[in-house]
Formats: C-alpha cells, sequence, structure tokens
C-alpha cells in the first residue's frame, strides 16, 4: 500500500515571517555586498577576483559604463548559460540576488559622486565629498571592503542563495575541464586578477599604466583572502570547540573519569582496529571548548604516552550541552 507523502511538510510557508525576513537579509546581504565596492574597492582599482573584479578591470577601459553595469553584461549570459547547462539547479533567490546586486551598486555609485566626471573616474576624493577617502590607507580600504564583500555573501548564502557570477563559472569549469570546485573557483579570481594587473598596472587597453599597479595586485589578493575568511566565519560562525579523536591500545578507566568528571562532559567510545597490526583499538570521540585542549593533551599522555591523538575544529555542535538541533525553518543551506 503506499504512504501518502504530505507535501506541505517539505515546503516554505509563503509569506510568513521567515519567508519576509529571509528575503530581507538576502536583499540587505547584497547591499552590503554592493557597498563594500562602490566605498572601498572600486575608488582604488582594487580587484578582488569575480564578475565585479572584472567589471573594475574593464570601468579602466570603458570609463562611461558602470561597474555595476558590467556586472549585468556578465550575469545575465552567465545565468541563461547555467540555465542552458545545468537545468534550474539556481531558484529564485540566486536569480534575485544576482539581478539585485549590480542595480544597487550603481543607484550606490550615483549617489556617491557629484558629477559625471567623478562618476566615470571614481575619484575617491569627491566620493561622498571626500569624507571616505582613503588613497593614502590602501590596506585599510582593502581590508574594510573585505569585510562588507565577506559578511554580505556569506548572509546571502546563509538564506540558501548565490550571487551567481564566479560560481558559475567555477561550476563549468568543474564539469568541463574535470578540475575542483575551490580550485575552479581560485582559477577564474586568479584570471581576474592578472588580467587587472595587465590593464591597470601596465596600462593594456587604457594607455595609462599605473606605477603603483604590482602593489594594487597584492592589495587584491590580500583582500580575496580577508574575505573568504570573513564569508567562512560568517557561514560556519567561530569555532571555539575542537574535535578530538583519542586512540588507545586497551580501556583506559582513568582517562573515563577525567571526561566524565573533571570535564564534566559525556564522549563517545568508537570499536577501531589497527589497520598495519590487525589489533582491536579502543578510540574516543570528544568535543571539548578549545581552553580544555591542554588539559586533555596532558592528561592523554599521563596515561599512555604511546596514545594516538588527532585534534580538529568542530566549526557546529548539536545536542544536549552544547546548541539545540535546528527546526525546520532555521536550516541554513
Amino acid at each position: 500500500m503506499n504512504k501518502k507523502i504530505d507535501i506541505k511538510k517539505f515546503t516554505e510557508p509563503i509569506f510568513s515571517l521567515e519567508w519576509w525576513w529571509s528575503w530581507f537579509m538576502i536583499l540587505f546581504g547584497c547591499t552590503l555586498l554592493a557597498a563594500g565596492y562602490v566605498f572601498f574597492i572600486s575608488p582604488y582599482n582594487i580587484v578582488p577576483g569575480g564578475i565585479y573584479g572584472a567589471s573594475i578591470v574593464l570601468h579602466n577601459i570603458f570609463p562611461s559604463i558602470q561597474v555595476g553595469t558590467f556586472g549585468y553584461m556578465f550575469d545575465i549570459p552567465l545565468m541563461i548559460l547555467a540555465f542552458l547547462i545545468f537545468g534550474g539547479q539556481f531558484g529564485s533567490r540566486t536569480i534575485v540576488a544576482a539581478l539585485y546586486t549590480p542595480g544597487i551598486m550603481n543607484i550606490l555609485t550615483r549617489l556617491a559622486y557629484p558629477n559625471e566626471e567623478a562618476l566615470q573616474s571614481l575619484d575617491p576624493s569627491q566620493m561622498l565629498g571626500g569624507i571616505l577617502d582613503l588613497s593614502n590607507h590602501l590596506m585599510l580600504a582593502s581590508f574594510i571592503g573585505s569585510v562588507f564583500l565577506g559578511v554580505g555573501v556569506g548572509i546571502v548564502v546563509r538564506q540558501r542563495a548565490t550571487t551567481g557570477g564566479t560560481d558559475i563559472v567555477a561550476m563549468m569549469i568543474q564539469k568541463y575541464f574535470r578540475i575542483g570546485f575551490s580550485k575552479a573557483v581560485l582559477l577564474a579570481d586568479s584570471v581576474v586578477v592578472l588580467s587587472g594587473l595587465l590593464v591597470i598596472g601596465f596600462g593594456f587597453g587604457t594607455g595609462e599604466p599605473n606605477p603603483d599597479g604590482w602593489m594594487l595586485s597584492f592589495y587584491s589578493l590580500v583582500t580575496i583572502y580577508v574575505t573568504s575568511r570573513v564569508l567562512e566565519y560568517v557561514i560556519s560562525g567561530a569555532s571555539s570547540n575542537r574535535l578530538l579523536f583519542i586512540i588507545f591500545d586497551k580501556h583506559n578507566e582513568e582517562l573515563r573519569r577525567f571526561i566524565l568528571h573533571d570535564l564534566d562532559r559525556s564522549a563517545t567510545y568508537v570499536k577501531a582496529q589497527g589497520m598495519y597490526s590487525g589489533d582491536d583499538k579502543e578510540m574516543i570521540f570528544l568535543v571539548v571548548p578549545t581552553k580544555n585542549v591542554p588539559m586533555v593533551q596532558h592528561v592523554v599522555k599521563e596515561c599512555d604516552p604511546r596514545a594516538f591523538i588527532v585534534i580538529t575544529d568542530a566549526y557546529d555542535t548539536f545536542g544536549e550541552g552544547f546548541k539545540p538541533l535546528p527546526g525546520k525553518g532555521d536550516l541554513d543551506m
């Protein structure tokens, strides 16, 4: 007998508070991303990869066309290609985010500069009356811009959307050239940064080489790195716990008492077997706050100097003694 499936269990409540909040956060994240480019990245010709990095490069060649407009020129064809190649994998959230970001970027740019000449040159001394001119503090500009970019994209990703662009390019590279997704993103970003060096640094296409072009490329790399770290933090949260795998040759009651009574924690025994020796092993699966790791290491050494221990980050820990498991409407991805 076929069991009837309740479709409502798998669909998002339309026009609920969570629905409105999710869309608000997508638009807010896109606005932060656009503000990071408009106020801290584009005016200083920092090229942090991605389609907007490529748009900054092209704006130097065609200054009458704004960065956001070039964003549309990249995003729309890429979205069409993505639908043709991958099918309907990109939902309405990604489409809205990809189309909203260049538009709000152009609006903010128009509001920030007093006239068309300043708009075409993206002169930071005229942006908002010069109050945000960081021409002599490019490292600060790259760091602040990185935070805006990382937080903005992180908020969008947490709402189960992406801003399109480089992600789509990386998926195509992965599909046709059998290159891992993260390496494909790095490859796409590297090509954009290199194009920035050629156009902005050496003057290809503009005839006006910038003597500080090499330095701008380094600032671009700094921006890419900081953005990735901020993005990881926004998506995964701070790593305040550590996951430990502790392997003994035999059961150790002293360590068990230490975990249960001194640490006031629990752990899990896992049956294990040495691959080389074939001997039975005892493995303890344990999550503790970072501050307790040195104490655990010391006790393990006292109990068995031959023990094998692996320590890694636990970005999210759910269950008794940690965070509660998220509900259906709380899942991020």
